[in-house]
């Protein structure tokens, strides 16, 4: 298993698009966390929970890159068709499927710990500079880092599950986008009243980062199980799903 999982870190270190992601992850969480912490009245953000708002673009951003990047390291090789020598070099589907969630999760723990540090970071500065006390306190900021990081990592292992089962990288990618910026707000909102929305693992993503708007969320501690289990779920699909892939 190790050499496959380094084989599948030389891999995504070896492509661009890893690279590319990172670099425009990181542009999204600057502006959005800028224009939040210049474009929210002062008296929304004069308290802890007002301005973890303005640190929140760094864990939808951060789970949502890291969810694409882990559906591209599957979808990629089965659209250009070099699955077919990773599996005449690994003949273990499963082994190969594996490594990439091992591979993604460590990369996309990168990510969210990245986007949850530069979102901490501006949003701190922002506040300094607009006079406004910083109500946060050392939990927050862990919660709004290491927790985005974690989520991070659990949502690279669910992109892979999901490039694996649907295998077609333009809909798999799309999906990803549509479900954790639109779909799961309007689950999450008004229309259910957050009682089916909380359990989403969007939703889930956001209580590890310490992201509650109300009573909307589930405590951090739950949310994490609750992700790994999706994680889990989407390997194990993934892992069938590939093992009936016909790739003659």
């Amino acid at each position: 298993m190790s050499t496959e999982l380094r084989a599948e870190l030389f891999k995504q270190r070896s492509i661009r698009t890893g690279t590319g992601l990172f670099g425009a992850m990181l542009g999204v969480v600057l502006l959005a966390v800028l224009l939040h912490g210049f474009g929210l009245a002062a008296k929304n953000i004069d308290s802890a929970s007002g301005q973890m708002t303005i640190l929140m673009p760094g864990e939808i951003i951060g789970t949502l890159f890291a969810a694409l990047l882990g559906a591209l390291s599957i979808t990629g090789e089965i659209r250009h068709g070099t699955i077919r020598p990773t599996f005449l070099v690994t003949p273990s589907r499963v082994h190969v499927v594996a490594a990439k969630v091992w591979a993604s999760m460590l990369i996309g723990a990168g990510f969210g710990l990245s986007a949850g540090a530069v979102a901490a970071g501006v949003g701190t500065a922002a506040l300094r500079v607009r006079g406004i006390g910083v109500r946060l306190d050392a939990g927050d900021y862990a919660l709004a880092i290491v927790g985005v990081a974690v989520a991070a990592a659990l949502w690279a292992a669910i992109g892979v599950g999901l490039g694996a089962v649907i295998r077609d990288q333009a809909p798999t990618l799309i999906g990803i986008c549509a479900w954790l910026l639109f779909v799961e707000n309007l689950l999450l909102g008004d229309l259910t009243n957050a009682t089916i929305g909380r359990f989403l693992p969007g939703a889930a993503a956001a209580a590890i980062s310490g992201q509650k708007p109300d009573t909307r969320v589930l405590a951090p501690e739950f949310a994490l199980v609750l992700l790994i289990l999706y994680a889990a779920t989407a390997a194990v699909a993934g892992c069938l799903a590939i093992s009936r892939l016909d790739v003659d």
